[in-house]
């Protein structure tokens, strides 16, 4: 006849299943610096499809004194606001080194109403959209640059398609120069555009080249051809480092 185990053969047993179970774990246990920043990647990934789809409200503003570089300002805010569902998260990213994880976001839609209250025929076009995030603010230059090129190609979409306002003033006095001053205002919404390619160069300066096909655009909003081009494509610029302040102490 078979015996039942005793208790301590049983204790035995689970004690040496848990002593087993932990040499085979990890050294160190896993925090949430690595979920945090995905999770952020995500998000801005998905901030990104809403701006291309949904639209974006832009206003932007360039001045230059005396035709001198140094006396360059130029600001640009956006604001963007929307209830949309579909959003799938591809694919996800982590550099654990950097502390940097990418996100790709896409969506398809057969229609929407986008910023503007205009319904677009979105035909079924699947968008993708990238997100990158960290949780060092010493790794974060790159990304702030990046966004900054984003924002500077959204602007540049603008001034193409919609147009800007350009005031300019200048004062001559007994044959010379005086004062010189042109500002350009941009304020408008813009919506469909793409990013088509992106990265850093060798100095850390980050570019944004973002297209809008205004025949595929115009067939979505069943208007006329937007432009003169049936492609407009821009090229945004960001930099991580402020260096230009320097040049406007000299």
């Amino acid at each position: 006849m078979e015996m039942q185990p005793t208790i301590s053969k049983v204790l035995n047993y689970i004690f040496i299943i848990a002593t087993c179970s932990l040499l085979t774990m990890p050294a160190a246990f896993a925090g949430n610096k690595k979920i945090m920043t995905i999770r952020a990647a995500k998000i801005i990934a998905e901030r990104a499809i809403v701006e291309s789809v949904y639209g974006l409200k832009l206003r932007a503003t360039e001045e230059v004194k005396d035709m001198i570089a140094a006396s360059f300002v130029g600001t640009t805010e956006s604001k963007t606001s929307a209830k949309i569902k579909g959003i799938k998260i591809e694919d996800v990213v982590y550099d654990s080194e950097k502390d940097i994880a990418k996100a790709t976001a896409s969506i398809q839609l057969d229609s929407i109403t986008n910023i503007d209250g205009k319904k677009i025929d979105l035909k079924n076009k699947i968008f993708r959209r990238v997100g990158f995030a960290t949780s060092t603010p010493s790794r974060s230059g790159p990304l702030k640059a990046l966004r900054a090129a984003e924002m500077d190609a959204y602007t540049q979409i603008i001034k193409r398609v919609v147009g800007f306002t350009l005031e300019s003033q200048s004062t001559v006095k007994n044959y010379m120069l005086t004062s010189d001053l042109v500002k350009t205002k941009v304020m408008a919404t813009t919506y469909l555009a793409e990013i088509v390619n992106y990265g850093w160069d060798e100095s850390g300066d980050a570019f944004v080249k973002m297209q809008l096909n205004t025949k595929e655009v115009a067939g979505m909003m069943g208007e006329g051809i937007i432009g003169e081009d049936e492609i407009i494509e821009v090229e945004g610029a960001g930099a991580q480092e402020d260096d230009y302040k320097t040049a406007q102490k000299k």
